[in-house]
């Protein structure tokens, strides 16, 4: 049986660009992960929810250094006025960008948070959010990250899994973040 929340109103995808998500450098379990990110999608946008796809700017070299392949959303974008693309320059998705803009005027008050880095956009976003007053669902199996390397001498390795799990943990237990994607619902 899928347990399930109240319905949200609005989906934030962070950041599931191509150098991320396929090619030679994708994130762990990256295909399930597009997976879980499209039903997301799919879901949001037949219940007319508002979407907002996040876009990093990364710095000169960096595998989603603008305009270069790696920068590209990697799912299609449906744009209009309850979908949109917003370039970010820092991992925060409120930082510098109209995101809380677009949200107050659209009137929403709840967001299923996805995509990648889970420790770092992912988290920097849906803790934003969460001290803005909305309701944060962060499905455990819609966001991603890479292993952490070890550090000899210092620590182990960590897998991408564990990573995500601290990184959702992290925001206390005001997330929803035990529910699986099917469990997500919008209004």
């Amino acid at each position: 049986m899928t347990h399930s929340v109240p319905a949200v109103d609005g989906l934030i995808v962070v950041d599931m660009q191509t150098a991320f998500v396929s090619g030679e450098g994708p994130v762990p379990g990256a295909d399930r992960l597009l997976e879980r990110v499209g039903e997301l999608l799919d879901r949001a946008r037949q219940a007319g929810a508002v979407v907002v796809h996040l876009q990093n700017d990364g710095p000169p070299g960096a595998d989603d250094e603008p305009e270069t392949p790696g920068w590209e959303l990697y799912l299609p974008v449906k744009p209009g006025p309850r979908e949109h693309v917003l370039r970010k320059p820092r991992d925060d998705g409120f930082d510098a960008t109209p995101l809380g803009e677009i949200l107050v005027s659209a009137g929403v008050r709840s967001l299923a948070i996805c995509g990648v880095m889970s420790e770092m956009c992912v988290h920097a976003t849906a803790r934003t959010a969460l001290a803005r007053g909305y309701r944060v669902v962060l499905p455990h199996d819609a966001h991603g990250t890479y292993d952490i390397p070890a550090v000899p001498g210092v620590a182990d390795a960590v897998p991408a899994h564990v990573v995500s799990r601290v990184a959702a943990w992290s925001l206390g237990d005001q997330p929803e973040n035990t529910l699986p994607t099917a469990g997500v619902t919008f209004s």
